[in-house]
């Protein structure tokens, strides 16, 4: 394989959607590097489920190339459109699965560095924020998800959520003491004591 520069280096998303509309493959490539792994994390952390994040991604992709073609220029960013797709996605799976299955397994990428007693402490870490936000409404759950996960900004919050920034501040407000009051108990068995 030859080390090449990238010829798309620095392009924006939609330049590359649209070159991919006009039949470069190279940049459909590009732009699956860039977005693919934003959207695999965004379903990973609203399913929880690994084989289901990867179907959901994949459906989100497809209907992005589906949409290259008929994509207005300046209506949205290509990355804002995918997240709402994939959140979209994510919510019917979830209301699918409310009769009974909770968002409480996220694995943990294995990374060697970290000590055991470290790994143990982030996967519990990890394991009362998936249950915290399993507990709260849908909504609220998605918005902090995105602000707080995601480091998205309200406004591409609303977007993506098809609400105004406003609302997006009062999900995200609502959400973030509810998650609080839910963890509030938990400090100590979560290695935060000394907070």
């Amino acid at each position: 394989m030859n080390a090449m520069p990238d010829p798309f280096a620095g392009a924006p998303d939609e330049a590359l959607l649209i070159a991919f509309a006009n039949g470069d493959a190279e940049a459909a490539r590009a732009l699956t590097v860039r977005l693919l792994p934003r959207v695999l994390a965004q379903a990973t952390r609203m399913l929880a489920n690994t084989a289901e994040a990867e179907d959901v991604a994949q459906e989100s992709m497809i209907r992005l190339w589906k949409q290259a073609t008929e994509w207005r220029q300046g209506e949205a960013l290509v990355s804002t459109w995918l997240y709402r797709v994939t959140a979209n996605l994510c919510t019917d799976i979830l209301r699918k699965r409310r009769g009974g299955v909770s968002l409480d397994q996220i694995a943990e990428p294995t990374d060697g560095a970290p000590s055991v007693a470290d790994q143990m402490q982030t996967t519990t870490r990890m394991q009362a924020l998936s249950d915290a936000l399993a507990a709260l409404p849908e909504r609220q759950a998605q918005a902090v998800a995105l602000r707080h996960l995601e480091g998205l900004s309200n406004p591409e919050i609303a977007q993506i959520m098809d609400i105004s920034v406003r609302s997006v501040e009062s999900l995200t407000a609502r959400g973030k003491r509810a998650l609080a009051d839910i963890m509030a108990g938990r400090k100590a068995e979560l290695g935060y004591d000394d907070d």
